[in-house]
């Protein structure tokens, strides 16, 4: 059975940094690309930013330079956040596009002062 859980989440200050993370199982994160999205109040769902299973990424203009996504032997998807702004504030979700897709159950982001 494939799972995918984001942890990571909470509450920072504009400026700040969070790394979440997105725990595989079931499958392997080796072999699919994966993205985390997120989903604001009032705004449709974004995607943040991708990484393929060669280890290509991509990201929305709104946090290149700012988010990192990256993967490790433990079959982790991680996106490093820094110099967080308020309009990053959502549920980031991770996603894995294998069958019919799969997403984990979100984890949330608030920055605010």
């Amino acid at each position: 059975q494939v799972q995918l859980v984001e942890s990571g989440g909470g509450l920072v200050q504009p400026g700040g940094s969070l790394r979440l993370s997105c725990a595989a199982s079931g499958m392997s994160i080796s072999i699919t690309a994966v993205g985390w999205y997120r989903l604001a109040p009032g705004k449709q769902r974004e995607l943040v930013a991708h990484i393929t299973s060669g280890g290509n990424t991509n990201y929305a203009q709104s946090v290149k330079g700012r988010f990192t996504i990256s993967t490790d032997v433990k079959n982790t998807v991680y996106l490093a956040m820094n110099s967080l702004k308020p309009e990053d504030t959502a549920v980031y979700y991770c996603y894995a596009p294998l069958g019919n897709g799969y997403w984990g159950q979100g984890t949330q982001v608030t920055v605010s002062s």
